[in-house]
């Protein structure tokens, strides 16, 4: 039986793919530095699992297809703190950000449509964007140029008659990158002049590091018609496994197109809606603790890896993740090689290795991403480990 084009032009994530590594490390005695994944290790807000606790109804029903009324307002309620207007019919709660995308692209993208997205971008891009049968068209960025893309001359280029959206995570995994409010504009301006959607995962928002300001694509009017704004609590609340995201948009037609899948799969589940609309009620001080401790994580992880001789890296702005360029040819083959034959008193470290987060054949290979979710020792730990384990990956003749 012959299975179809798309999910063979797919890939396996780069994030979880050597898992089958780490496992069996792991069941040998070895303690592993998990910095492959994003699953930050800071407490959920309390408010979560009261919110829950407090359902008292008899049956567990379905809700409605387009999310809790409840949840909805709730994330009115944290835009407008952004001095944007947005109502509940503006708001489509998904499962998780990941869903949020895969409905988005399904309902823009005809066949051979493609999405201009810059890269190293998250690697989950690649198969929303193929299942719903476009294609990505890549604006290759450097960590020596400090991964900008929101340049006029840079993007005009690549927009064709299949044009149909430009895709931004902003700030931006794998890199960290912030857009500034001029580069922001830049990318609206092109969206209007060119009649593209605008597809802005804003998932990190919280997380701007050094002072820098929190922004949203949904700033700017002039673009309402055509910015979708991607949205959850995994990241912002370290709620990964609540599987609760949005869809904001101002679009009425998306809205509608959208809302036809959201039927198809009936819908979110309605006790993580509940939890999630009593996490948007948490104190302001809780985003800025957290921040705090983040941005000591990256200080931390980013004054180790630069110990490393021959490493590129730039100090990310946002996010949780720091890309870096290592001598090696392969960090895959590398990455292996920590997981099955290196220790260091009974210890190793895990990444990702970044080839899969480029769309073009042949870049990354020499890269790797770190999610720098753990306290700080355990990431100055870990980063210490990858720098003695790439001393003795040399020592034994590898390249």
């Amino acid at each position: 039986m012959e299975l179809s084009k798309k999910v063979q032009s797919m890939q396996n994530s780069p994030i979880r793919r050597f898992n089958v590594y780490s496992l069996e490390a792991e069941k040998n005695g070895k303690k592993v530095y998990h910095f492959n994944i994003g699953q930050p290790d800071i407490k959920t807000p309390p408010e979560f699992m009261e919110a829950v606790k407090g359902f008292n109804k008899d049956v567990l029903a379905y809700a409605e297809s387009g999310g809790s009324v409840d949840l909805q307002k709730a994330i009115c309620n944290y835009f407008s703190k952004f001095g944007m207007s947005i109502e509940p019919k503006n708001v489509m709660i998904t499962n998780g950000g990941s869903e949020a995308l895969s409905m988005v692209f399904t309902s823009i993208l005809n066949e051979g449509d493609e999405v201009l997205i810059a890269e190293p971008f998250y690697t989950n891009y690649h198969t929303f964007i193929t299942a719903a049968g476009g294609k990505i068209v890549p604006i290759t960025t450097k960590a020596e140029e400090g991964y900008k893309y929101a340049v006029k001359e840079k993007i005009l280029p690549l927009i064709g008659p299949k044009t149909k959206a430009i895709s931004i995570v902003n700030p931006g995994n794998p890199t960290g990158y912030i857009l500034s409010r001029e580069e922001m504009k830049v990318l609206v301006d092109i969206a209007k002049e060119k009649n593209l959607w605008l597809i802005a995962d804003e998932v990190y928002r919280e997380f701007a590091y050094d002072g820098r300001e929190m922004t949203s694509f949904g700033q700017f009017e002039e673009v309402a018609d055509r910015v979708v704004i991607i949205d959850s609590v995994s990241k912002r609340f370290s709620a990964c496994g609540a599987r609760i995201g949005c869809i904001v948009t101002k679009n009425e037609d998306l809205c509608g197109a959208v809302m036809k899948i959201a039927q198809g799969r009936l819908c979110c589940p309605t006790l993580d809606m509940i939890g999630a609309a009593a996490m948007y009620g948490v104190d302001p001080s809780y985003f800025d603790a957290v921040k705090k401790e983040y941005e000591n994580r990256r200080n931390v992880t980013y004054d180790e890896l630069m110990k490393i001789p021959g490493v590129v890296c730039q100090k990310p702005g946002g996010a949780f993740y720091i890309m870096a360029k290592l001598p090696v040819e392969s960090t895959e083959d590398f990455l292996v090689w920590l997981l099955t034959k290196y220790d260091n008193n009974g210890e190793t470290v895990m990444f990702a290795p970044a080839a899969g987060f480029y769309a073009t054949p042949g870049l990354g290979k020499d890269e790797l991403r770190i999610a720098y979710c753990l306290k700080a020792e355990d990431m100055k730990r870990g980063a210490e480990l990858l720098k003695l384990g790439l001393e003795e990956y040399k020592k034994q003749g590898n390249k």
